[in-house]
């Protein structure tokens, strides 16, 4: 009889531990994961409003010369290793989380790898490898934890970013029309004054312009975005205006390019005879009468005229280009191939008249780094937006081609700052694949537990 009672109390006493423990682990992991998710929000937050420029305003060695080690790092940096950190633990197995971070994503191993190599190569050349950290490091490591997270998870990271790009979009237009500045334009340790265009919280015209660019383009070619209504069509054309109050001449090109290749797209269907219906046609007036109405408001405010200086005179910037690669005839193979030391080519680049940077990306790191490590770091990039685009819609090749545009015509990615993260985390917010956003449901009805029966019957 004790035998028989020990039997009954063990066999009712494991269905009892085999479903609470599953469950105190499942409301450990949500806490965990939320965590995770505000680590993110916060590091967000500081890619899009804490420029580079802002550090040095707030006497914070950051681009400088001196100053602490500390220093050196963004503080985005921080916030994302700390949620990368968070989150290895949230199984309870730091180590088999990473091996499944990683076995998921094979090809960022080779990014990190060049990334190892690019840091050694600065060692070797006495330069400064911190921006090695911010400018490739960051973006791998926002990834990382995006892509960890579940879509319902995603939800408020999209709205922080649709809040932190509204919020440079509106502090643009008050600098623009108020004619001053939050954040100084600074070249090294010069003050630029006499600049009409607005930097709002990302520290430089050019930086704010391309991600406002890139904001727009992932609206647009957005797969699921059917039938905008007159809100988002009102916001698409402010967003629009704005990037002709930051000046950037070649994010306003490329942005009316995708736009007019998705209205001749639409055009060629409505002449292979699909149906259009009212809401639609309704649309489209009413973004025709908005233009109108707002192109003579454009002209008064002197919108146009300063664009069109801006293309017009392009105040040495193609003196510079030329220079750039007349620049590279000064080194010997040596240096060509292996890199040479900072201070000789900081000397080289005075004596071009470059002494604001290199206006190309693949060239600068050519100056810096040699030829051999410039192709290994190139390799190294294709395989990280082969990883992003393998979980993006289509649509984020526009993306990635617009990111090798801005690295052929200007310093960019070849300089230490935040801007690479930036335009990743918009894309990879803002377009990720449908298949995701479906999955959603099974996960969570999987998260349920054993035996648990769903609500509807599954197809």
């Amino acid at each position: 009889m004790a035998g028989a009672g020990a039997r009954s109390v063990a066999r009712h006493a494991r269905p009892f531990a085999a479903h609470t423990m599953p469950r105190r682990r499942a409301q450990a992991g949500v806490s965990i994961e939320w965590l995770v998710i505000g680590l993110i929000m916060a590091a967000m937050v500081a890619v899009f409003t804490v420029s580079p420029e802002l550090l040095t305003a707030w006497k914070i060695r950051y681009i400088t010369p001196g100053g602490l080690f500390l220093e050196k790092i963004h503080p985005a940096t921080y916030l994302a290793f700390a949620a990368l950190l968070v989150l290895l633990m949230r199984g309870g197995d730091a180590i088999g989380e990473l091996d499944r971070m990683i076995s998921s994503a094979k090809l960022m191993l080779v990014f990190l790898f060049t990334c190892a190599l690019l840091v050694f190569q600065c060692v070797a050349l006495k330069r400064p490898f911190t921006n090695v950290i911010d400018t490739f490091l960051l973006p791998a490591l926002l990834c990382l934890t995006i892509w960890s997270l579940r879509p319902q998870q995603r939800r408020p990271l999209v709205l922080t970013l649709h809040a932190v790009i509204w919020l440079n979009i509106a502090l643009g237009f008050y600098e623009y029309f108020t004619k001053s500045r939050l954040v100084p334009i600074t070249l090294g340790k010069l003050f630029v004054i006499g600049d009409w265009r607005s930097t709002a919280l990302l520290g430089h015209p050019l930086a704010a312009s391309g991600i406002v660019a890139m904001y727009i383009m992932a609206l647009v070619l957005q797969p699921r975005l059917r039938a905008p209504s007159i809100p988002g069509i009102v916001a698409l054309l402010v967003a629009l205006c704005s990037l002709m109050a930051f000046g950037g001449r070649t994010a306003l090109v490329v942005v009316l390019v995708v736009l007019s290749g998705v209205l001749v797209t639409q055009c060629v269907r409505l002449v292979r005879g699909e149906r259009v219906g009212l809401p639609a046609v309704i649309m489209a007036i009413c973004c025709v009468m908005l233009l109108g109405m707002a192109v003579p408001v454009l002209f008064g405010t002197g919108m146009f005229d300063n664009m069109i200086n801006r293309f017009s005179s392009d105040n040495g910037s193609a003196h510079a280009r030329i220079a750039t690669f007349h620049l590279l005839s000064l080194f010997d193979w040596k240096e060509l191939i292996l890199g040479t030391e900072a201070s000789r080519a900081s000397s080289l680049q005075s004596m071009m008249g470059l002494d604001y940077g290199i206006e190309n990306f693949w060239v600068a790191c050519i100056v810096q780094y040699g030829i051999i490590q410039t192709v290994l770091i190139t390799i190294g990039l294709a395989c990280f937006f082969a990883e992003v685009l393998r979980r993006l819609t289509p649509g984020a090749w526009v993306g990635v081609l617009f990111l090798c545009i801005i690295a052929a015509g200007s310093v960019s990615f070849s300089s230490k700052n935040i801007t690479l993260a930036a335009y990743v985390t918009v894309i990879s917010l803002l377009l990720p694949r449908e298949r995701e956003t479906r999955a959603a449901a099974p996960s969570a009805t999987r998260r349920v537990g054993h035996g648990a029966t769903p609500l509807a019957p599954s197809r």
